[in-house]
Order: structure tokens, then sequence, then C-alpha cells
């Protein structure tokens, strides 16, 4: 993987447990998340982040394909390794986000995905960033480490 990515999707669900939509583009809001997402507003828990790659492994241990819409997080990248460690910063398209923790898979995926399929996402379920600074996110953005 390379240090400079693409953002390959955007997803929002208005609530915690309605579907998740793809959308070209999402407005992320400095201390309170995606504009439209169930967790905007909360206090850290403002975006979440996926690698395509870490999905497509998931999925050849699971030995069934994993739709990005249906792990719930809500931007997919490509190209490099989402960072997992707090306090590391990521350029992702105009936002800046900072890591707040790893995004721990749900037993529910095992509803969703079939059986297995929270185990396959251990390690490989992406990361809980906090925006620091406003700005859009779309499909096909950049994403960079932010030093």
């Amino acid at each position: 993987m390379s240090e400079t990515g693409r953002v390959v999707a955007v997803h929002v669900a208005k609530g915690r447990r309605l579907p998740m939509r793809a959308v070209a583009e999402a407005d992320a809001e400095a201390g309170r998340g995606l504009v439209g997402d169930r967790y905007h507003g909360t206090r850290h828990r403002h975006v979440s982040l996926q690698g395509a790659a870490a999905l497509a492994d998931a999925a050849d241990r699971l030995g069934r394909p994993v739709p990005w819409e249906l792990t719930r997080r809500n931007v997919t990248v490509d190209g490099l390794d989402v960072p997992t460690a707090p306090g590391t910063r990521l350029r992702v398209g105009e936002a800046l986000l900072e890591v707040v923790r790893v995004a721990a898979p749900c037993k529910l995926l095992d509803d969703t995905l079939g059986p297995g399929a929270q185990e396959a996402l251990r390690r490989r379920a992406g990361t809980v960033f906090r925006v620091l600074e406003s700005g859009a996110i779309r499909v096909g953005d950049p994403v960079s480490p932010d030093a």
C-alpha cells in the first residue's frame, strides 16, 4: 500500500438501525461529524473509515463478498492502510480527521453478512475518527497522512 489513497465510497444513515445509503459527497463538520449521519453531533465518533483491501481480505476469510455499506462504516478508501493509532491525522478530501480508536466489528454482522462475519472483520473493520477541520468528503477525493 502507498501513503496516499482515494475515497471509493461514502455512506450515511439517518438513524442507528436505518440502512446506509451511498452518497457522492458528505460534509464533515468540525467537532460534530458527517452532516446527515446518525453520529453527527456525538462527542468523538464523528466518522468511520475502512479500507477496501481489508474488506477484500475479510471476504476471502469469510468465503463470500462483504458489501461496503453493510459494515456500517462511513467512508471506504483504497490505496492505503487506514491508520489505527490514536492521534494519527489523515486528510480526507477537504476534511482533517484524527484517529480516536479502532472500530470493533459488531456481532450483528453475523446476522447481516452471515455466520463468521464478525470474526472475519476483526482487525479489518476500520477506524473511528473525529473531525478536526470541516470540509467536503467526496468519492474520488485523495486521502493522505497529515503531518
